[in-house]
């Protein structure tokens, strides 16, 4: 979690965001990481982590049912679900409502972590609908 978090704001900052807080927690839920975009918008982005134990199999970390299956393809995105959504958005509305911020939206970063070969890949899904 830590690990992919940290990857997903360098990631971020490298694609010119500017990080505004890390880890917005209510009793409701919590956002990964808000930040600026380069035009000034706010973005909401939840990380979505999955690692690689041994070469080609990708185990979520965060996954409700436990271990992926060996030889299964499981993708970080599959972990943002409705419940996940649902929570986000409140979580989103308040900080929106506190903060009057006027332009937003929603994003995921991926990180695939490939632990045995020590090397990370991220992504950005950018305007997700919640």
């Amino acid at each position: 979690g830590k690990q992919g978090e940290n990857i997903a704001v360098d990631y971020l900052r490298r694609r010119g965001f500017e990080i505004i807080t890390r880890n917005f927690r209510k009793p409701y839920g919590e956002i990964d990481v808000i930040a600026k975009d380069p035009l000034g918008a706010v973005r909401f982005v939840e990380v979505k982590t999955v690692s690689c134990e041994m070469p080609g199999e990708f185990v979520s970390r965060e996954t409700k049912y436990g271990v992926v299956p060996h030889g299964t393809s499981h993708r970080p995105e599959d972990n943002v679900h409705p419940a996940k959504l649902r929570k986000l958005a409140r979580v989103e509305q308040v900080y929106i409502s506190a903060y009057k911020i006027e332009k937003w939206q929603f994003d995921v970063v991926t990180v695939l972590l490939d632990l045995p070969n020590k090397v990370a890949k991220a992504a950005l899904l950018e305007d997700v609908i919640l």
